[in-house]
């Protein structure tokens, strides 16, 4: 099931529009063979030359997405950093 679309829009060194799209897709958990199994989260990333797609299990994928928020509110401080310094 697709849960989400990030759609980037560039423009190249020719001025030529481009455009990226992340996809975020689940699996449900199932049971095989009375065992419960972990669904599967897919980060998929398409753009004009190709697509190509990263299964990761639920801890991966939130791994990843600790990393990831860490990473965003430390830029978004070094940004508040640099508008203060100008102000």
């Amino acid at each position: 099931m697709i849960e989400d679309e990030i759609t980037h829009w560039f423009k190249d060194e020719k001025a030529e529009s481009h455009k990226s799209t992340l996809r975020l897709e689940t699996d449900p958990p199932t049971v095989n063979n009375t065992y419960p199994r972990d669904g599967i989260i897919t980060l998929r990333m398409m753009n004009g030359i190709g697509t190509i797609g990263f299964k990761l299990s639920p801890d991966e994928a939130l791994r990843l997405g600790t990393h990831l928020l860490n990473l965003a509110k430390e830029q978004l401080q070094k940004k508040r950093m640099l508008w203060n310094q100008r102000e």
